[in-house]
């Protein structure tokens, strides 16, 4: 499984904006900016999220976008969900063989889990909290 840049930069932008929106609203050229990602690539990735119901987006001039959820209830899956679709190593179509039978079984079944049970069970919360506690430790590191 490949993720595209749509998933990997989307995921990077919904992690900066879930860190800089906690006071209002955060803008897509405030975290292009951070994240040195393409403006016009962060609007087609918000216009998604937006209609996923992920984000919501706030018109005029201090407008930009915040989270529709507290990111305690947003998962890492819920967004590759939108960006990426379906997350499976493995299409599951075509004439079934031992072969076939055994690899999507003991292999791309056991991919699949593993992938579903790390996006399903981290939140933009968990996340925040690592960085947090990383800059911290890094902070206390240099006393």
């Amino acid at each position: 499984m490949k993720i595209s840049t749509k998933g990997r930069y989307g995921l990077r932008a919904l992690i900066d904006l879930a860190m800089n929106s906690t006071e209002g609203c955060a803008s897509l050229s405030g975290i292009s900016l951070r994240q040195d990602l393409s403006l016009n690539y962060l609007e087609s990735i918000f216009a998604s999220l937006k209609r996923a119901g992920i984000v919501i987006g706030i018109a005029g001039a201090q407008g930009g976008y915040v989270l529709a959820k507290p990111t305690s209830e947003i998962t890492l899956r819920d967004i590759m969900t939108v960006l990426e679709g379906d997350m499976s190593v493995y299409d599951n179509l075509g004439e079934k063989t031992e072969i076939r039978s055994f690899l999507n079984r003991n292999v791309w079944d056991v991919i699949d889990r593993g992938v579903d049970e790390v996006l399903t069970g981290t939140t933009l919360e968990d996340v925040l909290k690592d960085i947090e506690a990383r800059h911290t430790s890094a902070d206390c590191s240099e006393l």
